[in-house]
């Protein structure tokens, strides 16, 4: 009997939602779906930027791309954006957890408003979000094909950071570990959970922590990838291809991992 390996990293036809989707790698992994033929629902907590991402999207790649704007640092937050859906979706084949914060400050000067903040939408949120979700994600998954769900870890979570990001590396940690004890209870349930643990990619975070001001066009990326073992920060290819092999035929036997994708920076160190 021979097998069919012509469908192995198609995501076609799948509904996916993928939160903080209005720029940096959730923009790349929603841009990665559509172009894949998946439809494709974006969040951000600025609905202007999610409504001209989402359109500027559809339109550079095809497909649906509907935005859907909410707050995911609280539970109200998330319920609203789940009830959302639940209105367009009677079932939701791949969540991608990336909606995040971050903060630095020195150690003796480190707010609780920037450890609240930072815990409450990179860890709170993807908990909540995931459980609202529940009903449309079993909707969706089976034996042959589950349900996928991403949350978007960091390399922060696996190993210190040279920034002054106490709470954000906190938080990437306690992703990657929530990451596993979903995995451990709904594998069954035909929902396949896994991580994602990105390293320096072209994103407004890491523009700030670097200097850029928050500016991800026409500065020098270069600079910041020669320290990387592979001589360059990401590209929307090396994140978006990660997560359709997770959420294809391709990542079906995958769960509970957290996978780096950051050129070798976490083995070199």
């Amino acid at each position: 009997m021979s097998t069919d390996f012509s469908n192995l990293f198609s995501v076609a036809g799948k509904t996916a939602l993928v939160t903080g989707g209005s720029r940096g790698i959730g923009e790349m992994i929603a841009a990665g779906f559509l172009a894949g033929g998946a439809k494709v629902y974006i969040s951000s907590r600025k609905a202007d930027v999610c409504d001209a991402t989402a359109a500027r999207l559809a339109q550079e790649y095809g497909g649906e791309c509907i935005s859907l704007p909410a707050d995911l640092s609280t539970v109200a937050g998330c319920t609203t954006l789940a009830d959302a859906l639940v209105e367009r979706e009677g079932k939701l084949d791949i969540l991608v957890n990336n909606a995040g914060a971050s903060w630095g400050a020195p150690i003796d000067e480190f707010p609780e408003q920037g450890w609240d903040k930072v815990m409450d939408t990179n860890v709170k949120g993807v908990f909540f979000l995931t459980q609202k979700l529940l009903p449309l994600l079993r909707a969706a998954g089976d034996a042959e094909d589950p349900a996928r769900v991403i949350n978007i870890g960091s390399i922060d979570g696996l190993q210190s950071s040279i920034f002054d990001v106490f709470s954000y590396g906190a938080s990437k940690a306690a992703v990657h570990h929530l990451t596993r004890f979903l995995a451990a209870h709904l594998t069954k349930e035909h929902i396949n959970c896994n991580a994602i643990a990105p390293g320096p990619y072209p994103t407004w975070m890491l523009s700030t922590g670097v200097g850029y001001g928050g500016e991800t066009e026409g500065v020098d990326w270069g600079a910041v990838g020669e320290a990387n073992p592979r001589g360059r920060v990401g590209t929307p290819e090396d994140i978006a291809g990660l997560a359709i092999f997770l959420c294809s035929r391709a990542g079906a036997y995958v769960v509970g991992e957290v996978i780096t994708s950051d050129g070798g920076t976490f083995n070199a160190r």
